[in-house]
């Protein structure tokens, strides 16, 4: 069954969601995780005011980037405090989509699974925005489980 189960996670509580699927399916079938965290520099930079070019100042990346390394921590925890294996990795995308370094890692790694959360947008939101979780499940080579909040 399912022996490798990728997790991307970003700290919200639909992630957080993801991570608890995995973990459930994990102890079914004796899977090991691997936690994804992608840094989406574009976007940093972009919510910060610099516009779409990436600079090359690295000021407000380091922040950015130990807030991802202490997602990474707490979801590995999370993980590895029901005795599940688990490693994580620290991603950062400089161009295109997050969805295609999930996808890629899925790859590289052999993932049998891929397990994320997804924000649910509709409508018009998600027609401009789009949807990292619609295009992992579109381009993946495994499975993919979307899981959702509540209600």
């Amino acid at each position: 069954m399912y022996e490798r189960i990728l997790v991307p996670v970003d700290g919200s509580p639909t992630s957080d969601r993801g991570i608890q699927e995995a973990i459930r399916l994990a102890k079914l079938t004796g899977a090991q995780l691997r936690l994804l965290h992608v840094v989406d520099i574009v976007s940093v930079y972009a919510i910060a005011g610099e516009g779409y070019s990436v600079p090359t100042s690295v000021d407000i990346l380091e922040p950015v980037r130990q807030g991802a390394r202490e997602i990474l921590r707490m979801a590995r925890e999370a993980v590895t405090s029901q005795g599940i294996a688990a490693g994580s990795v620290l991603l950062e995308n400089t161009a295109g989509r997050v969805a295609n370094l999930v996808v890629q890692e899925a790859l590289d790694w052999h993932a049998d699974l891929i397990v994320l959360g997804t924000h649910g947008r509709r409508g018009v939101r998600r027609m401009v925005m789009g949807s990292d979780a619609e295009l992992v499940a579109r381009l993946a080579p495994v499975p993919v489980l979307l899981v959702r909040l509540p209600g």
